[in-house]
């Protein structure tokens, strides 16, 4: 009898462990909306498998991060990413990597979340002052400046950002927990969503008059479009 009960035991704990780690898999998209025929259908949660047999070298290799980023635009930084759209064999590894680039003093890669990924970062070159909020109600900011050989984390999901307070150009580089992080720039994704949103929400949102954020809207819009 003890036996059994040994054995009903340890089936039971079996199951619990089963399902005490089952989960979901992260989503690798914004969004996955159900279809009924498959004919309309898209694979998600990465990208279709090439048969292994027929992977090269080149499905693991991409050129060109010792390339400075061309900074001349309205923020004074620009991203180079090294992710599955750029490099096929990242596919279903949950990493990728990117290098940044920052104009002397005021290069700004502005306030933004990754919301699939935990990012790490260090400085080779200049600078930088960098920081991440964490969540409401704290809404805590914590800020370090780097230089170069500094390491800096940003935890998934959280606002975060890198100014150059440095005379020179700065350089970074950030690994990704994800092949396909996402990002969402705060003022863009606010001020310049297609369509565009209610001016009255966001004037009682910031606080601001009507036509401030109607100009803000125009402004941001024609930048994302």
């Amino acid at each position: 009898m003890k036996g059994v009960e040994f054995l009903v035991a340890l089936v039971l704990f079996a199951l619990a462990s089963k399902l005490a780690s089952a989960s979901d898999p992260s989503p690798l998209q914004d969004f996955c909306v159900a279809v009924n025929d498959s004919k309309d259908g898209v694979f998600v949660n990465g990208k279709l498998c090439k048969d292994p047999k027929l992977a090269v070298a080149e499905d693991f290799f991409l050129p060109g991060l010792n390339i400075p980023g061309n900074t001349s635009n309205p923020v004074g930084s620009m991203v180079t990413p090294a992710n599955v759209e750029k490099l096929p064999g990242l596919n279903t590894l949950g990493i990728s990597l990117v290098r940044i680039d920052y104009a002397p003093y005021g290069g700004l890669n502005p306030p933004h979340t990754h919301p699939r990924a935990t990012e790490i970062l260090v400085v080779v070159e200049g600078t930088l002052y960098v920081g991440f909020v964490t969540s409401n109600p704290e809404n805590r900011l914590f800020t370090k400046v780097l230089y170069p050989g500094d390491v800096f984390v940003f935890p998934v999901g959280l606002i975060h950002f890198q100014f150059n307070i440095g005379h020179t150009n700065a350089v970074a580089f950030a690994g990704l927990s994800s092949q396909n992080p996402g990002v969402i720039t705060i003022a863009n994704a606010v001020f310049g969503s297609d369509p565009a949103i209610n001016p009255d929400v966001l004037a009682k949102a910031f606080q601001l008059d009507k036509n401030i954020v109607k100009q803000l809207q125009s402004r941001f819009w024609w930048d994302n479009n």
